[in-house]
Parts: structure tokens; C-alpha cells; sequence
């Protein structure tokens, strides 16, 4: 008998034109480095008395379809999760190279649909409703570049034969943390030993009652954008916007030696003031919890762009 290894585990996805209802084509395979997208129902003790000391049958609670999608922070495939982020962009360019600009502050936001395959059990699981609630990555010196994606989903399908057809396959052009830079107001942000970027789009459940057990959907209010940089305490110049409350434009960017590049802006970023401790012999390191706001002349907290060989999203 065929087990299931994650070797062999495949993703699609592809956006919907209704939400919860899965298209019937259109899907593309995403590369992906695990998952743990998937429907869960819990069991809830049965409180009644009068029957003895063993307990009687327990009752289904509610369905919850939720779950984390990690992938490569790839130069094709991670417009499919911006725009599950941010809604769908402006693209600019009539050859290739595109550019796309994805903004915040969308009303609305697309939901998609998503199957996992395991091929050898076999067993293809198709999440429709989903909506992103949070991205996150890292920016450090080495290792693996990834990005993780939290969804909430209307619910869980599973068949014995996939539901997305034959999906699109993309290129993989995978950025690396060799191929990152962080600015501060257009200069260069020195002496930066990581940084994290989470953006969430704060979900409310619409948790309504339903014969099926389902949401009735998820929508975005307000958003927040968050992250840390760890500096190696060389001036003050972070220390004094931090004390005068100051906002700063500070710009995440990868560039690949191929011309495809990705720059995620952070329009106003507000800096705490941070505890410096002096831990050893070694250098002093400086932690800022930043929070980032909508700024008053851009008109909006974030923006960003991705430059590429696909057309449209």
C-alpha cells in the first residue's frame, strides 16, 4: 500500500470569481515548502448525567478550514500571494519586463481556491474560500528565503482525482537573502543584522449559522503592518527618530542578476524607543519593534512592486 510523502505533494491554485465556488479551470502549480492548510472539526464531551460513569457519545463541534502556507519568496509565484494580499494590481509595460504595483488599503480582497494533492494515497483536498490573513518573512544574512502565508478558508473538499486540471506551471526564479537590501528615506540602512516584515489583514470570521458548518466568509478590517530590525549600535540615528517620534520611508528589496526584483516600501515607519543593554564584550545589538501607519501624502501604508516576465495576475 502507497503512502504519502510530502516529496511528492503537489499545490494549486487560482483565484475565484465567487466566493467559496471553485473555478472550473485557470489554476497554476505553486512551489511551496510545507503546509498545514487543512479542515479540523473537534469532539465536545457530552455533560449529561444519569447515565453511569461512562460518558455517552460526544457531539461534532463546529468545522474550522484555516492554515499556513510556507513558499519561496519566488519572482512569478509571489504575485499570486500579493494579490491575495493587497488585491490586484497595476501592472505597467507592454513587454516583458512587467511591473506590478500592489497598494494597501483595499475594501475588498480576492479569495482563492487551493487544492493539495497527495497522489499516492490518493487523496486531492480543494480549500475554496480562502483569504489571506497575514504574510510574513524574515531578512537575515544567510540560509533559505521563504515567506509565510496565513489563510482562513471557507472549507475542505476531498476527492480521490484532482479538481484543477492541469495547473500552469511558472518558472522558478527564487530569491535569496544574498540578493537583499534595506533603506532608510532612499540611503542605504547600515549596520541591520535581520529584520522581519509581517503584514496582517486582521480578518473577521462572519461565523453565522449553517447547515454545512461554514463561514460565510472572512473579511479584512483593519490592517496592520509590523516587524523588528536588529541593528548593531553604531550612531543614533534610529534612537532619535525613535525619542521624537518621527516617521521614516524604509524600503525591503531583492534584485536578481537576471533584472526581476521585488521592493516592498514601508511609507511611514514609527520607530519605540528602545532598551540598550550592554550584555558582554561583544558588540551592542538594538532591537526596534517598528509599526508602520498610513501616510497622509502617499495616501497609503504600503506599497509593492514586483518586476517580472508575467503579464497579468
Amino acid at each position: 500500500m502507497a503512502r504519502a510523502q510530502g516529496a511528492r505533494a503537489l499545490m494549486a491554485l487560482a483565484f475565484e470569481t465567487t466566493y467559496g465556488t471553485p473555478p472550473a479551470s485557470g489554476f497554476t502549480r505553486m512551489p511551496f515548502a510545507s503546509t498545514s492548510l487543512g479542515a479540523e472539526q473537534p469532539l465536545l464531551n457530552s455533560e449529561l448525567l444519569g447515565y453511569g460513569r461512562d460518558p455517552l457519545a460526544p457531539i461534532k463541534d463546529a468545522v474550522t478550514a484555516d492554515g499556513d502556507v510556507v513558499m519561496p519568496l519566488d519572482a512569478e509565484a509571489l504575485g499570486f500571494w500579493l494579490k491575495a494580499a493587497f488585491g490586484a494590481p497595476t501592472t505597467t509595460g507592454v513587454e516583458a519586463p512587467y511591473s506590478h504595483e500592489f497598494q494597501s488599503g483595499a475594501w475588498t480582497l480576492p479569495s482563492l481556491s487551493i487544492e493539495t494533492g497527495m497522489p499516492e494515497v490518493p487523496r486531492y483536498a480543494m480549500y475554496s474560500g480562502c483569504v489571506l490573513d497575514q504574510i510574513t518573512w524574515q531578512m537575515q544574512r544567510s540560509g533559505l528565503l521563504t515567506a509565510t502565508a496565513r489563510l482562513v478558508a471557507q472549507g475542505e473538499t476531498v476527492g480521490t482525482t484532482t479538481s484543477a486540471g492541469t495547473p500552469a506551471a511558472l518558472e522558478l526564479k527564487r530569491f535569496g537573502h544574498f540578493n537583499g537590501a534595506i533603506t532608510r528615506n532612499g540611503s542605504a540602512l547600515g549596520n541591520v543584522v535581520s529584520a522581519e516584515i509581517t503584514y496582517a489583514n486582521n480578518l473577521d470570521r462572519i461565523e453565522t449559522i449553517r447547515s454545512d458548518g461554514r463561514i460565510d466568509g472572512a473579511d479584512p478590517s483593519i490592517a496592520a503592518l509590523t516587524g523588528r530590525i536588529e541593528v548593531r549600535f553604531a550612531d543614533q540615528t534610529l534612537v532619535t527618530q525613535a525619542i521624537n517620534g518621527e516617521a521614516c520611508e524604509m524600503e525591503f528589496a531583492y534584485v536578481l542578476p537576471s533584472g526581476e526584483s521585488f521592493t516592498f516600501t514601508v511609507h511611514a515607519v514609527y520607530l519605540p524607543r528602545p532598551r540598550i543593554e550592554i550584555s558582554g564584550p561583544q558588540g551592542v545589538q538594538v532591537t526596534f519593534d517598528w509599526q508602520a501607519a498610513r501616510d497622509s501624502v502617499v495616501g497609503r501604508m504600503c506599497t509593492a512592486t514586483l518586476v517580472n516576465d508575467v503579464e497579468t495576475y
